[in-house]
């Protein structure tokens, strides 16, 4: 049996019908997988209406209730019972799927997780790990928003369960695990870091490689980029908004003249497949690690090909049993201890 997969198709910016072509485009791409779409039935058995798909590996489960960013996220997941993003989470909890995705509130999401799916035996935290374009190609940021005030043991696990995600997902041997710094030197960094750096070199299964700047990141230097939350978030952040900056630059500098526009549509091919790299909608969403089940959330405005991406993502999960290696790579880890 393949993945079996639950899309939240409310909370996203741009409504239920990325979720729906997504799907069904998914569907078409992954013949082993079965969806179950969460959210308003009727609204979504109109959509779907529209399209060809496998009937027999979709499934549409109607929901009363909805979460949004401005409910506060603990109390909504306590009492919305009926929302679409609860009743995704359950499914998993119940063991009707193996993995949820949702564009809605990131709180709520990070929430519902916790409390519904639980995280699995010997996590302390579950972080948040999306993937960041690098010259090198991709780098695992980790954690970037669930844990702002990790301790050194907790950011040490998160190496661990980063270096899984790198070899199982992203076929990287030894992944190179750095954590984020002020500079090389090991005496350098504050509290949190300063305590943290001797426990990695002393962890024989990561390939810890010390610190890295952030001016280093892009250049993909590391493979895991270690860090709390705050700062992830931080670098997530300002990464996404300098790209945004880039290419809106590129693109008021290739159509400013006459003789650029000549040269943009001679470029055109090879400049497309470039800035395709950092498109976060090839990439999937920021799973989070070391729960019972998988969770991953894409972003607000999440068109369709991330949809379609996040499907193949955490199909590729599944299949290499992450969840279940990461559990046996703590497990065995805390046993030499």
């Amino acid at each position: 049996m393949g993945a079996r997969i639950v899309i939240d198709t409310i909370g996203g910016d741009n409504g239920a019908a990325v979720c729906v072509e997504g799907a069904v485009i998914g569907l078409k791409e992954n013949p082993d997988v079965s969806l179950i779409l969460t959210g308003k039935k009727k609204e979504l058995d109109r959509m779907l209406q529209e399209y060809t798909y496998d009937k027999n590996r979709l499934t549409v489960i109607d929901c009363s209730e909805e979460i949004t960013c401005h409910d506060a996220p603990v109390e909504a997941v306590r009492t919305k019972k009926d929302s679409s993003l609860v009743v995704g989470l359950q499914q998993i909890k119940e063991g009707k799927a193996d993995a949820f995705i949702s564009a809605g509130s990131s709180g709520a999401v990070l929430a519902g997780a916790q409390f519904i799916v639980g995280r699995a035996k010997g996590v302390k935290r579950t972080p948040l790990a999306p993937l960041l374009p690098t010259t090198e190609g991709n780098s695992l940021l980790i954690d970037c928003g669930a844990n702002v005030d990790a301790k050194p043991e907790v950011l040490v696990q998160f190496a661990r369960m980063g270096s899984i995600y790198m070899q199982n997902i992203m076929g990287v041997k030894k992944p190179r695990v750095a954590i984020v710094n002020i500079g090389a030197e090991e005496e350098k960094g504050n509290a949190l870091v300063k305590a943290t750096f001797p426990l990695l070199k002393e962890c024989k299964d990561i390939n810890f490689i010390g610190s890295i700047e952030s001016r280093e990141i892009p250049f993909g230097k590391a493979d895991v980029v270690l860090t709390e939350a705050f700062v992830g978030n931080v670098i997530l952040k300002l990464y996404e908004g300098l790209s945004k900056m880039i290419l809106k630059e590129i693109k008021g500098a290739i159509t400013s003249t006459k003789k650029s526009k000549v040269g943009a549509l001679l470029i055109k091919k090879s400049l497309k497949k470039t800035l395709n790299r950092f498109s976060a909608n090839n990439k999937g969403g920021a799973p989070l690690l070391g729960l019972k089940g998988l969770v991953v959330k894409v972003h607000g405005n999440a068109k369709k090909e991330e949809i379609i991406s996040a499907i193949l993502q955490c199909k590729t999960f599944v299949e290499n049993n992450v969840s279940g290696k990461i559990i046996e790579g703590l497990a065995a880890q805390d046993g030499e201890q």
